[in-house]
């Protein structure tokens, strides 16, 4: 039984775009071409995507997570995701003595001060910033290429367009496979390849990001509506597919 690229998607939470860049990088590519040139997936390509969704949450590259999978076994690669979990729950045990500590300080004096509320609520080690995302090389592009809203300059402009005329199909009841909505698909490739300067897997990751609400919170980025994300993934999806 095969799946589409849309069908892959939807079943472990990533965007079309990252299926693509995963075929395009020979990292997760699919077992057949389906008819119209359609990329069909077998059972065994979505174990290799559950792999690589797992090792990516150990913050590796998808250079080293592709020679890992070449090269090392399944029961190694859960060894290390048993690892990275043991050192979260070591965070997670800390915090709550932190925690216990503060409220026995609360009890016996009565107040708290301000310092020690921030270090609990923001502790250092797991504070998320930029550096968590993307490699200084990538924050550079990104700073110089993002829109900023405080900009009134003509990249800010086009992609505010962008989302209103999202927007506009969307209160008109106009589906992600009309004509109209496939032209506003051309016309966010066109602005994805200026401000990623061609990068595909750059591109792959800030979507990510921009698909999760924490993660865009995280970095202080203008919240995209879900509908929006959902109907960029759905249009993009028939584009991948036509």
């Amino acid at each position: 039984m095969y799946m589409s690229s849309g069908e892959l998607a939807k079943k472990f939470k990533v965007s079309i775009r990252t299926i693509r860049y995963y075929d395009q990088i020979a990292l997760v590519c699919p077992s057949k071409l389906g008819e119209g040139g359609q990329r069909l997936y077998s059972a065994e390509d979505c174990l290799i995507l559950e792999k690589v969704i797992l090792l990516k949450s150990l913050a590796l590259p998808l250079e080293e997570i592709k020679r890992i999978i070449q090269d090392q076994s399944t029961e190694k690669i859960l060894i290390a995701h048993k690892t990275y979990l043991e050192e979260q729950l070591t965070n997670t045990e800390k915090s709550i003595a932190h925690t216990t500590s503060l409220l026995q300080i609360l009890k016996l004096e009565g107040s708290i001060n301000w310092e020690d509320l921030v270090s609990l609520t923001v502790p250092p080690e797991n504070t998320r910033s930029w550096t968590s995302f993307f490699s200084g090389e990538e924050q550079e592009v990104l700073s110089e290429n993002l829109p900023k809203l405080e900009n009134d300059n003509l990249s800010t402009k086009k992609w505010v367009n962008i989302v209103r005329r999202i927007e506009h199909c969307m209160q008109g009841d106009i589906s992600p496979g009309s004509e109209q909505a496939q032209l506003i698909m051309e016309d966010m490739e066109i602005l994805l390849e200026e401000t990623f300067q061609g990068d595909q897997n750059l591109m792959a990751k800030f979507w990510e990001v921009r698909r999760s609400q924490e993660s865009s919170k995280a970095l202080n980025l203008y919240p995209i509506k879900q509908e929006i994300i959902d109907f960029i993934e759905e249009a993009y999806a028939i584009t991948q597919e036509q």
